[in-house]
């Protein structure tokens, strides 16, 4: 999976917050790279990841910005790309969002969604997942627990599916009803688990 090593040491630009290669690999052995995307797929296909892994609202702008600012130079690393979103998008969503009321954090960087779509589909991590919550499933014995952490809504309604489903084939017995949340002092300990949710179940 996805690890904080990646994130500050590996260097294959999986932070928006550094200027790095524009690879997020998690696989080095694997071809393809966030660059040979961003420089390569018709801008149609850049919208449609964008939307669809990230939820970005501004898919459209996005892609078209970057199919613009390619023809003219490749794109080569995290801080283009950013550059490249900021201009898509409006200034207010540029702007992290207020925090709640009691939350340590703000809202999502700007960047945040288009750099999630690119890295999922770089690793296909949703078809990853699709392919490993049923072979975790084969390998527990009757009475052993399944637990999956997640870190945003694509993952976690691919978890909650699957755990729903199982229930209904008699297979699994849902331990958690709602997600697991860090609690406000876990986050303040450790920020990065602010968005995780966790759900779990025992083999019948």
């Amino acid at each position: 999976g996805f690890s904080s090593w990646q994130i500050e040491a590996s260097g294959r630009g999986f932070s928006f917050q550094k200027d790095e290669p524009l690879d997020m690999r998690l696989d080095t052995w694997a071809l393809m790279t966030a660059k040979q995307i961003v420089n390569s797929w018709p801008k149609e296909k850049l919208a449609e990841i964008f939307r669809e892994n990230g939820e970005e609202r501004y898919a459209l702008r996005i892609a078209d910005l970057i199919y613009q600012s390619r023809r003219r130079k490749e794109i080569e690393t995290t801080s283009q790309l950013v550059e490249i979103i900021r201009k898509a998008v409006p200034f207010a969503y540029q702007r992290r969002k207020i925090p709640r009321s009691g939350k340590p954090q703000g809202g999502k960087h700007f960047a945040t969604k288009t750099f999630q779509a690119l890295r999922i589909a770089v690793n296909d991590e949703l078809g990853n997942l699709e392919k490993a919550l049923p072979q975790a499933l084969e390998l527990l014995e009757k009475g052993g627990r399944l637990a999956v952490i997640s870190f945003q809504s694509l993952e976690d309604r691919l978890a909650k599916n699957f755990l729903r489903e199982e229930k209904r084939k008699n297979t699994l017995k849902i331990l958690t009803p709602k997600p697991v949340r860090p609690s406000l002092e876990e986050i303040r300990e450790n920020p990065r688990s602010r968005s995780a949710k966790m759900r779990s179940a025992v083999k019948i």
